[in-house]
């Protein structure tokens, strides 16, 4: 590979985190470059319609992050797509070397923001019907389903506080467990089977999911004996929350930063590692709420901390 390429800033990813970081890295006229591995926008353009970002209504994923692209790079930003392999930080002299299969980066400063996938349950359809049927954020998408029944997948604290989120939209939460037990928080549990609108299926795994263009049935299995059955209902008049966790993208810089027990990169409220010039925005990093306003939101101070760590403070 030929000589590292000389930037202030690398920033890796290109969703809300990453995009906006780019546009406010702009504001600082740092010589930045934004990595995106795979589409901008990231997870969100597997959303059909989302209705909580502020000022933007009933947009779609892959509009709403389009727009912040075009944003970014009318205002002169550099985005690339490049899948990166490694990120390296010399403590002698303070700068990183950020390799990607296209080029190689050497940075004054890192703006980590990779996000987190969805974990899978694996069932069929699940790839099929993610954003048009299928769901990995009830906070997100719960609105859509206001006065139909839902299935919720996991056994978890997070699964069960969606679910009694879930319950005060839909007119049915089904929360689908493998085991025997939950493994939420007892006060939560108690409040579940105080719920009316809450059935507890133990022991009970989603097989598949089949429809036409949204879904209108769900196999089941019961864990227990190993048969299945399959309930139908009209077309577009369920929908299946997959919550059995995230998987954060931490990978690159797992052995340079200290990571939670889930693996979510810990930083401080101006989303700094431990780590001088290297910083994490985003869903990659530990937080009580993951949404594309507090993606943003992180994505903005994380640009601004580099600057003010690079001598170039954005003004206003």
């Amino acid at each position: 590979m030929s000589q590292p390429i000389a930037k202030e800033l690398v920033i890796i990813g290109g969703g809300p985190a990453g995009l906006t970081a780019a546009i406010y890295a702009q504001r600082s006229l740092l010589d930045a470059v934004t990595l995106e591995r795979e589409a901008f926008g990231g997870q969100v353009i597997l959303t059909s319609e989302i209705d909580n970002y502020p000022g933007v209504p009933h947009a779609d994923g892959y509009s709403l992050t389009e727009a912040m692209r075009s944003q970014a790079v009318d205002l002169g930003a550099q985005v690339e797509m490049d899948v990166v392999s490694s990120i390296a930080h010399d403590k002698s002299i303070g700068r990183f070397l950020v390799s990607a299969s296209g080029a190689a980066y050497d940075a004054a400063s890192v703006i980590l923001a990779a996000g987190a996938q969805p974990r899978r349950a694996g069932f069929e359809g699940e790839e099929q019907f993610a954003g048009h049927g299928v769901s990995y954020c009830a906070t997100c998408d719960g609105m859509f389903y206001r006065n139909k029944q839902v299935f919720v997948i996991g056994g978890g604290n997070s699964a069960a506080e969606e679910a009694l989120f879930l319950a005060r939209l839909a007119s049915k939460v089904t929360l689908i467990v493998r085991k025997d037990h939950l493994r939420a928080q007892t006060a939560v549990v108690r409040e579940l089977e105080r719920n009316e609108k809450v059935e507890i299926r133990l022991m009970t795994s989603v097989v598949a999911v089949r429809g036409n263009d949204l879904l209108t049935e769900i196999e089941l299995r019961d864990n227990q004996t190993g048969s299945t059955y399959v309930e139908t209902y009209d077309e577009g008049s369920f929908g299946v929350f997959v919550l059995v966790g995230r998987v954060p993208e931490t990978e690159l810089i797992k052995d340079l930063v200290e990571l939670d027990e889930s693996g979510y990169a810990i930083t401080d409220e101006r989303m700094a590692t431990t780590v001088p010039g290297l910083f994490v925005a985003g869903d990659a990093r530990s937080k009580p709420l993951r949404q594309i306003v507090t993606a943003a939101s992180d994505g903005a101070i994380a640009a601004s901390a580099a600057a003010a760590y690079l001598g170039r403070p954005i003004e206003g």
